[in-house]
């Protein structure tokens, strides 16, 4: 299609056309086609995805024969539904074996039942507890007995994004096909059957603002109740949770999101029909959809954004509603995904559908929107759509890609050469882990704070095996990351030890 003698590109929606897992609904695929042009390019189709499925089934093979190796702990969670979004919550108890600990994700149905927003529990093990026989005999299509469902919200939408809020641990935000963010407290929340016909959970509080679908920028400030959110009005907008609790006192309702809203969750088929608060700022500054948003770790007032315009722009609210940086060309594609470091103030990541990781350094941007990426991370093959820094140390990070691999960074490493890593020796500077356990496109994952090292990350696997998704629960052998000295020091005692062993026989 033109339009004044350019190329119109229809950009694809990142959210998908989920089917349940098992569904007997392939059938419609056997149609045959009058035309036998159009026959024998779907058969050619057809004999590629064949070719495609069984590279990646080979890879996946290999992958799980190695688990026992690379892997200190590792849960597969089969999924009747896709999920597009995952997250850690608080953790709940702890034992000397096993933490437990709430976990977030999704439900993206077909419409033939709700969406809904799960709220689960998960076991955490600690390190060096599970048995490297038992992580590596788990059944790809059985439920993982570490992770039980807990609650069920009926989203009114499929949940595109879910963001928890770090000073009240029962309040998490999400984003649907709406121009509204919608906000939980999940303990007020009733749990629902998630069955036909069934009317939508109201949320507690609706954030407006937006003057189109707001759909997958979304991000919560880690030093105050703040939230952020970018949409295809080409805007991101800034929400303070507190401007609603102050209103819920002036109208003696107790200052409370619970108290304001008595009857949470009852069911409602309106979502608007909830209490809803307005912005305290909308920044424009992006000519596309904005995609993603991320707050300055710091400070509040401080945050950024990413766009299909391919621009990365900082934001600073106390010097007005404009681009404080703008980085114009940060890509050479669409951008999907931002996040700021929590260590290094002046270091930000961004990832593309150009299949890189950039790593920029804000002193080095300018405010006429010169900057280049401090050095760019060539790992995936496809899109990337997240990149996440570690909570844990600052030279760390993970991406995760529309090629089925979650790749895990230290730029610390670039130029230098390692041995002791999850992938080979032709692998790309600073990357020294690849968590292959997916069969399709990771299209979220999350850093558990509370163990720096265990990961949750969730596929959408539509496109390989005709529904469902995968969540996995996993966490690298402490041999990979850990200084080289200890880890020596170690196995020399190891060494010691067998052969003790076996002089003792």
């Amino acid at each position: 299609m033109e339009s004044g003698g350019e190329e119109v590109v229809v950009k694809k929606k990142r959210g998908r056309k989920p089917k349940p897992k098992n569904e007997e609904g392939q059938q419609q695929q056997v149609k045959a086609p009058k035309e036998s042009k159009r026959s024998q390019q779907q058969h050619h189709q057809h004999q590629h995805q064949q070719h495609v499925n069984a590279n990646a089934e080979d890879k996946y093979n290999r992958w799980k024969a190695v688990v026992p190796v690379l892997y200190d702990w590792l849960s597969n969670h089969n999924l009747l539904w896709p999920s597009l979004s995952c997250r850690w919550g608080p953790q709940l108890e702890q034992s000397p074996h096993k933490n437990r600990q709430r976990l977030y994700l999704s439900e993206q149905t077909d419409g033939s039942v709700p969406n809904t927003l799960v709220i689960a529990t998960c076991d955490v093990v600690k390190p060096r507890v599970a048995a490297a026989d038992h992580i590596s005999q788990f059944n790809e299509e059985a439920r993982s007995p570490f992770v039980k469902k807990y609650k069920t919200i009926i989203h009114p939408g499929e949940v595109n994004r879910i963001r928890e809020m770090p000073q009240h641990s029962n309040i998490v935000a999400t984003h649907t096909d709406s121009p509204n963010v919608l906000i939980w407290d999940v303990e007020a929340q009733p749990n629902r059957h998630a069955v036909l016909g069934a009317t939508n959970s109201r949320p507690d509080l609706i954030l407006t603002g937006h003057q189109d679908n707001a759909e997958f920028a979304l991000a919560m400030c880690p030093t105050g109740p703040y939230v952020l959110s970018g949409g295809k009005d080409k805007s991101v907008v800034f929400w303070s949770i507190e401007d609603h609790i102050t209103s819920a006192a002036d109208s003696k309702s107790g200052g409370s999101i619970n108290k304001q809203n008595t009857k949470s969750g009852e069911g409602n088929d309106k979502s608007a029909d909830g209490p809803s608060v307005g912005p305290r700022g909308i920044y424009c500054g992006h000519d596309e959809t904005v995609e993603d948003v991320a707050f300055c770790p710091f400070n509040a007032q401080e945050f950024c954004s990413v766009g299909d315009d391919s621009c990365l722009i900082l934001w600073d609210a106390r010097a007005g509603s404009g681009p404080a940086v703008k980085v114009e060309k940060a890509h050479d594609a669409d951008l999907h995904c931002v996040d700021w470091n929590f260590h290094d103030v002046n270091l930000i990541l961004t990832g593309s559908a150009d299949n890189s990781v950039r790593m920029f350094d804000r002193r080095k941007l300018t405010s006429n929107g010169v900057g280049s990426a401090v050095h760019k991370f060539e790992g995936h093959s496809a899109a990337v759509l997240s990149v996440q820094w570690s909570p844990d140390k600052s030279s760390i990070f993970g991406s995760s890609a529309e090629d089925g691999l979650l790749n895990i960074w230290d730029y610390e490493k670039v130029g230098k050469t390692t041995e002791r890593s999850g992938t080979t020796a032709s692998s790309p500077a600073g990357l020294f882990f690849q968590h292959a356990g997916h069969r399709d496109k990771v299209v979220d994952f999350h850093w558990n704070s509370y163990d720096p090292w265990t990961m949750v990350s969730v596929s959408d696997d539509c496109d390989s095996n005709g529904g469902g998704g995968t969540l996995q629960i996993w966490r690298m052998s402490d041999l990979i990351y850990r200084p080289e000295e200890e880890v020596l020091s170690e196995l020399e005692k190891f060494k010691s030890h067998v052969l003790t062993c076996a002089a003792a026989k």
